[in-house]
């Protein structure tokens, strides 16, 4: 399970975490980070084994491991959008709904067998978190 993890977490640090943490232009990190994890999870069609093992009894054997996995993913995606000029308060509570946004995206959709509404929920997350560097951004110019 341990090389398992390994896997996911070099994947997630190279087409989500790193792009969102060091990338110059955070509207276009968030469209790819969306557009990765829509790609990676299938649009819903593919669970999160992250989620699924800490949802599992193995979860305590690799529970600091999943917390990281999912603290790292937040902090990125808060960085990324202070970086775009959204408050600390915002950023952190936009990244929190995004990543949990995503999570339970993947769980309706297989539960409803329709990988239309990942598609859906996703596009909302995408929106809001573009919507809010747009918003911060027009502030600034205005200020």
């Amino acid at each position: 399970m341990g090389a398992v993890l390994a896997d996911i977490d070099a994947w997630f640090r190279a087409k989500i975490f790193v792009p969102l943490e060091e990338g110059d232009d955070p509207e276009m990190a968030i469209r790819s980070m969306m557009a990765e994890v829509t790609a990676y999870f299938r649009s819903g069609g593919r669970v999160c084994l992250v989620g699924w093992i800490g949802l599992g009894s193995s979860g305590t054997a690799f529970a600091v491991r999943i917390r990281d996995y999912f603290a790292r993913w937040i902090a990125a995606l808060a960085q990324c959008l202070r970086a775009g000029a959204v408050t600390p308060m915002q950023a952190r509570t936009l990244a929190e709904e995004a990543v949990s946004g995503i999570q339970g995206a993947i769980i309706l959709a297989r539960a409803l067998n329709e990988d239309a509404v990942f598609g859906r929920i996703v596009s909302r997350h995408e929106a809001a978190l573009l919507n809010a560097i747009a918003d911060r951004g027009l502030h600034a110019s205005q200020g």
